[in-house]
């Protein structure tokens, strides 16, 4: 098509960038090993949390690594969301073991602590010096990721999101160099996550897909997969929060998470993750939780500037076709995966008292909302916590 003919169908230029090769399908971790040879691995580091641990999954990924002769070690001492520190501490580990791969095993604190290790493994400094997108100018090593949530889409995605020890800021440090080479979904290291997990990792994944496709960042490749994660997780994500041992339907939450993770790394995101950022790091919110809780709002506040775009989503999930169906149907959904709708339940045992022209201060400074479609000020940002409050 002829630069004339491209400008009539309504396209403008744009970039897409789309590194990781899938492998799709129950049982393919066997196949972990096959793929670390491919990548000329034989000194493996897997970083895997506790939890995954005592699942019995990192273990199925060390066999396959064994079996093809690889020898491993395993840095497991972070949380779930890594902190610098923590990430410190597993470039420590690897510094010792001199690993030529690295795997992460596990959900998006796993995948991203392992990224944020390549980072300073291999070129040094603080995370804090990989803010943003393309800082790091030394070459990283090959890494590999094995999703066993359904939500962050980290696996499909350059960032790691690291938590500043000392603030609780949230760091997005991006680099092509830093996504996984390849990444392994089965679905069966999904089917052992506890039911809340469930639920916060596949309302992460909603988000992804929806602010995503609004975003001014936003091409014609990347609603693709924005368009089609969305289709995926509204279809499958309630059967797999009505029946957790659903195989089918827990593989189209999979690969709808993937696919948002690359819509997000092309689009990025908006106001619904900078107002959620900011109540996981003053409050300890869960995240999915508190971008579930923001996104109806943000549709809302939205609607006036892409209220077409909301009506194309709800309309190819079976939805009443405009915003407001949208926001409703995020809602219920939320309802239905046993999360809170108001803020103040999410707030108990929380060590600080609420200060919402704090929160808001701290969501104007996110780089997330620098996408929304509507612009935010931070009164914006203040009335839409209000929104959540009775």
């Amino acid at each position: 098509m002829g630069t004339d003919a491209f400008a009539a169908a309504g396209q403008t230029a744009f970039s897409f960038r789309a590194t990781t090769r899938l492998l799709v399908g129950p049982g393919r971790i066997t196949e972990l090993g096959e793929v670390a040879g491919e990548l000329g691995g034989s000194r493996v580091l897997v970083v895997s949390d506790a939890g995954v641990i005592a699942a019995g999954h990192t273990q199925k990924g060390l066999a396959a690594l064994e079996e093809a002769g690889c020898m491993t070690e395993v840095f497991s001492s972070f949380t779930e969301n890594p902190t610098t520190a923590q990430v410190e501490a597993g470039t420590t580990c690897a510094q010792r073991f001199r690993p030529d791969l690295i795997v992460g095993l596990g959900g998006g604190s796993s995948m991203d602590c392992a990224k944020g290790i390549n980072f300073l493994l291999c070129c040094g400094g603080q995370m804090r010096d990989y803010r943003g997108r393309g800082t790091a100018h030394l070459p990283l090593l090959p890494s590999v990721g094995c999703p066993t949530t359904a939500g962050t889409g980290s696996e499909t995605q350059s960032f790691a999101l690291i938590s500043d020890a000392e603030t609780g800021e949230k760091l997005a440090c991006g680099n092509p160099a830093a996504a996984f080479r390849v990444a392994i979904l089965d679905p069966l290291l999904t089917v052992t996550q506890p039911p809340r997990v469930t639920a916060l990792t596949g309302i992460d994944a909603i988000s992804h897909a929806i602010e995503s496709y609004v975003s001014k960042a936003a091409s014609p490749a990347s609603r693709l997969f924005s368009r089609e994660a969305w289709r995926l997780l509204a279809h499958h994500l309630p059967n797999v929060l009505d029946d957790a041992s659903d195989l089918a339907a827990r593989e189209g939450v999979q690969l709808g998470a993937a696919w948002a993770g690359l819509a997000i790394e092309n689009a990025m995101l908006g106001a619904a993750h900078a107002l959620a950022n900011p109540l996981t790091a003053e409050h300890g919110v869960a995240h999915g939780q508190a971008v579930g809780l923001m996104l109806p709002e943000v549709v809302r506040f939205n609607a006036e500037v892409v209220g077409d775009r909301y009506a194309e989503l709800a309309a190819t999930a079976g939805i009443p076709a405009s915003s407001a169906g949208l926001a409703d149907w995020l809602e219920a959904l939320l309802r239905r995966a046993g999360l809170n709708c108001s803020l103040p339940p999410c707030l108990v045992g929380s060590p600080r008292p609420l200060d919402v022209d704090r929160l808001a201060a701290a969501a104007a400074q996110q780089w997330t909302g620098s996408f929304n479609p509507r612009p935010c000020t931070a009164g914006d940002f203040t009335d839409l916590y209000r929104q959540v409050m009775p």
